[in-house]
């Protein structure tokens, strides 16, 4: 019997100081290698101090690195002179023929101007990390032995992805593709109902590499200040990520309900704002945005069983669903530093704090009431509410915006 002789594991380091940019390119590395073993950093001095401690087969680089940069990096790189040269493929937004003249001595593997093309670095990657020919295939992990699915969801709070995908990306950026490139008001079309694009575009758009003036809070404006290229680098790179669709019926099931629910809320919270003379788009995207948690629930709920853990009742799903969908939500606003102004109407479709409100959170708690309400009841209490006082909608407005 022959013995298959597998590629030897490689060696990845990644240096890029966005970290939305930096994730794409952990993602397009591991659909090229899923084996390989990625170190990640933010600065030109942990590169380093990581180039000094580690062998590496690969190393990626953003020129414009705080700190030490990317250029003095590959110097510092290749003045060890490592025989054979290490791969570097160095990354810059400058294209301009001088900036590249000032690299070629220092003999980069590659060149790559940004916003990247995904088609080519994938090609890269195949080329410096697979020989011709070469497949690799890993196995799904595990779970530790005497794993509990509280303890387990508990752990991955901090850790969760973020939503399954509602919308087929590609189908969304082939059906905005024209002569002239992408057509951001047809994407933006064609991605603005699902949730999980939606809050990593605005949350990409407000990083750090980006944030100029004022906050990024609606779709159309976080596609705007990234741009065709890294807008749409962004949206085929979460259809890279282990997961990105439930798979699982009962979760898929779960997962709609959550989705429509998201839609009606969009869409009564847009109606009400246009009504009251609001920011329309601000509210459609809160409103979108608010079942984040318990989507993203969903999706860990699904590594869980492929990981091997049981989830076989309704009811374990749905306690799961109300112990952790909250904590989720919150968990990933915070962490993708959505802007506060938009969490705050997030969280106003649950509920009203205490003190003075925006007419904006009103029309959140309304629409969100509103989109919770079954087809008989509910809609007389309603009008009789504070929220319906608070903004002086009555019972002949209520009706008329659930025939729509």
């Amino acid at each position: 019997m022959t013995a298959v002789v597998l590629p030897a594991v490689p060696r990845v380091l990644v240096a890029e100081a966005d970290p939305w940019s930096r994730d794409l390119i952990k993602q397009v590395l591991l659909s090229v290698r899923c084996d390989a073993r990625l170190d990640l950093c933010a600065d030109g001095q942990e590169a380093l101090r990581l180039l000094a401690e580690n062998p590496y087969d690969l190393v990626i680089v953003d020129g414009e690195l705080p700190g030490v940069d990317g250029l003095n990096v590959l110097r510092n790189v290749r003045q060890r002179k490592r025989n054979p040269p290490l791969p570097f493929i160095l990354m810059s937004s400058r294209n301009d023929s001088a900036s590249v003249r000032e690299a070629l001595p220092l003999a980069p593997t590659a060149y790559l101007t940004k916003p990247l093309n995904m088609e080519s670095l994938t090609q890269r990657l195949q080329d410096l990390l697979l020989n011709a020919g070469e497949e690799v295939f890993c196995e799904m992990p595990t779970l530790a032995a005497g794993m509990t699915l509280s303890v387990y969801l508990q752990r991955r709070r901090e850790l969760a992805e973020g939503a399954p995908l509602m919308a087929d990306v590609q189908m969304a950026v082939n059906a905005s593709l024209n002569t002239r490139g992408l057509d951001l008001v047809r994407l933006e079309e064609e991605i603005r109902t699902d949730p999980h694009i939606t809050a990593v575009l605005i949350a990409a758009a407000n990083s750090a590499a980006l944030h100029v003036g004022d906050a990024v809070q609606t779709l159309s404006q976080a596609l705007h200040r990234l741009g065709s290229a890294q807008s749409m680098n962004l949206i085929l790179g979460l259809a890279l990520k282990h997961s990105a669709r439930l798979s699982d019926p009962l979760l898929a099931d779960y997962a709609e309900r959550f989705w429509d629910l998201s839609l009606h809320t969009a869409e009564y919270a847009r109606t009400l704002a246009r009504l009251l003379d609001l920011d329309q788009e601000r509210c459609y995207c809160a409103g979108i945005l608010h079942c984040l948690g318990d989507l993203a629930l969903l999706r860990c709920l699904q590594e869980w069983k492929q990981a091997g853990g049981e989830l076989d009742e309704r009811e374990e799903v749905g306690n799961a669903l109300a112990e952790f969908g909250a904590a989720y939500g919150s968990s990933l606003r915070t962490r993708w530093r959505l802007p506060l102004e938009l969490r705050e109407l997030i969280a106003a479709t649950y509920q009203l704090g205490g003190g003075v409100y925006s007419r904006e959170a009103l029309v959140m708690n309304m629409a969100a009431q509103l989109a919770r309400l079954t087809e008989h009841e509910g809609i007389e209490a309603l009008a009789k509410s504070r929220t319906a006082r608070l903004l002086k909608i009555g019972l002949p407005e209520l009706m008329r915006l659930r025939k729509k």
